[in-house]
């Protein structure tokens, strides 16, 4: 019978530490993320992207002693000092030859830290809550020389981090009681919560070197992939290099040069393009308006990392958008803030709630009615204007939620850019919400023209996003 394949779930990024007794609290491991498929006489360790690790870890196979029947979700690491110890790790797993497999093993023994169980005897526990997951794992697996389970705890996260952040740790994972196992997934049940910011970014070529560095380069330059997959510029990284990583880049880069530029690059710059098949994680200091990674510094390349999933969620989240700016991902995604004049972000505070109405002058004249909810403008194109008759109903469709600081955009969008037009204001205020279900929205506008009751009705029967908006009686 063939094994299914599971994918890992995945965190997103949070701002800062929190309490809560709803959550739990894990170290975040500096490692590789490896899923485990155990039974007596078989055995898998599969990293991110599917590739196989068990050659390069054999010492992993006493998993095979401790359980059976078992699909686990770990962290592979090496220790040195009391901590993870990244470098050694990636050594490891660059080994080819066995007898360099075998030395290193000796030198720099891995340890499998295991947090969460995907299956037992074939039955799936996806859908089980974590808690009962971490219940079962307990039971199911006993610790080793090479294997562990992951301590955690409950509701104290703000401690556990900053005891975390002492022992020389990257931060901690906070994950819900209640999460499923969400495979591929990045849906914020689980939070990563780090002081230094990092972004695993895709290496898509670099500038000539100079002076010291006229024989390897001057900086790398990285991207991340949007929602239609898409390569986005997010910078440069020229620091950070040891002389031995320099060298040892430069003869990868060589390897990988290629004729195509996915993006423009900054003015000036004499740029080597190469084909984006390498990942390096980054760390920085803040993201700017127009998504580059400030004060960026080179980490590491991470090998165990596929470059399609290094997607632009990662820095997005980090951006100034609310602590509801996960919702705008598609929004930055479909945009180009280097040449569009729209906002990135911006969030206005405390009560009354504010809506919106622009006159989008784009490939065809259309109304957009933006209306904020839970922290961002829910927004819909109105292509006949909005209603000024009681009863007169007009087509509305759904778009992606935008930043409540759209509410006072005015401007025009580039030609090849998306939603390339002049936007304008046609009215703004305050509203009412009398109802707001999931297919139908009661609402009181209080602006300079709008100072009516209107209704938007999911039509059910047409597509998703498709709703009717039509004045009420008064």
């Amino acid at each position: 019978m063939t094994r299914r394949i599971y994918k890992p779930m995945l965190a997103k990024v949070a701002a800062e530490a929190f309490n809560s007794k709803d959550w739990v609290f894990e170290v975040k491991w500096d490692g590789f993320r490896a899923i485990a498929y155990v039974d007596k006489d078989a055995f898998s360790l599969k990293s991110r992207n599917g590739n196989e690790l068990k050659q390069n870890f054999p010492e992993l196979e006493e998993l095979t002693h401790l359980a059976s029947g078992l699909v686990v979700d770990g962290e592979i690491v090496v220790m040195q000092g009391g901590k993870p110890d990244f470098q050694s790790l990636l050594q490891r797993g660059q080994a080819v030859s066995p007898l360099e497999i075998q030395r290193q093993t000796q030198r720099s023994p891995a340890i499998y830290i295991v947090f969460d169980i995907l299956e037992k005897n074939g039955a799936s526990l996806l859908e089980l809550p974590l808690v009962e997951r971490k219940k079962i794992l307990r039971e199911s697996l006993k610790e080793g020389s090479n294997v562990v389970l992951c301590d955690y705890v409950e509701e104290q996260g703000e401690a556990y981090f900053e005891s975390a952040l002492k022992r020389g740790l990257e931060g901690v994972v906070a994950k819900k009681k209640t999460s499923i196992y969400e495979e591929g997934l990045r849906t914020g049940s689980w939070l990563k919560i780090k002081r230094l910011k990092t972004c695993d970014c895709v290496i898509f070529g670099y500038t000539r070197g100079e002076k010291s560095r006229a024989n390897t380069f001057g900086a790398l330059l990285l991207g991340l992939y949007n929602a239609e997959g898409k390569a986005v510029y997010v910078g440069k990284v020229g620091t950070g290099f040891t002389q031995q990583a320099l060298g040892e880049l430069t003869i990868k880069l060589e390897k990988l040069r290629a004729e195509s530029a996915p993006f423009a690059p900054e003015a000036g710059d004499a740029v080597v393009w190469v084909t984006p098949k390498m990942v390096c994680e980054v760390g920085f200091q803040v993201v700017t308006r127009d998504l580059r990674l400030r004060m960026a510094r080179f980490h590491n390349l991470r090998e165990d990392k596929s470059p399609l999933d290094c997607t632009l969620d990662q820095i997005v989240e980090e951006k100034n958008m609310g602590k509801n700016s996960e919702k705008l991902s598609e929004y930055a995604s479909k945009r180009n803030f280097q040449k569009t004049p729209e906002p990135a972000g911006g969030e206005k505070a405390g009560e009354p709630l504010i809506f919106v109405v622009q006159e989008h002058n784009a490939r065809r004249l259309h109304f957009d009615l933006r209306l904020e909810r839970d922290g961002v403008l829910k927004s819909w194109a109105v292509p006949k204007g909005i209603p000024e008759d009681s009863g007169v109903r007009h087509l509305a469709v759904e778009t992606e939620d935008h930043p409540l600081g759209y509410a006072g955009f005015e401007g025009t969008i580039p030609k090849g850019e998306y939603g390339a037009g002049t936007v304008k204001i046609f009215d703004k205020g305050n509203f009412d919400v009398k109802l707001w279900e999931k297919d139908k929205i009661e609402f009181t506008l209080h602006g300079n023209r709008l100072k009516s009751r209107y209704v938007l009705v999911r039509l059910k029967r047409a597509g998703e996003k498709d709703w009717l908006l039509l004045k009420g009686k008064q």
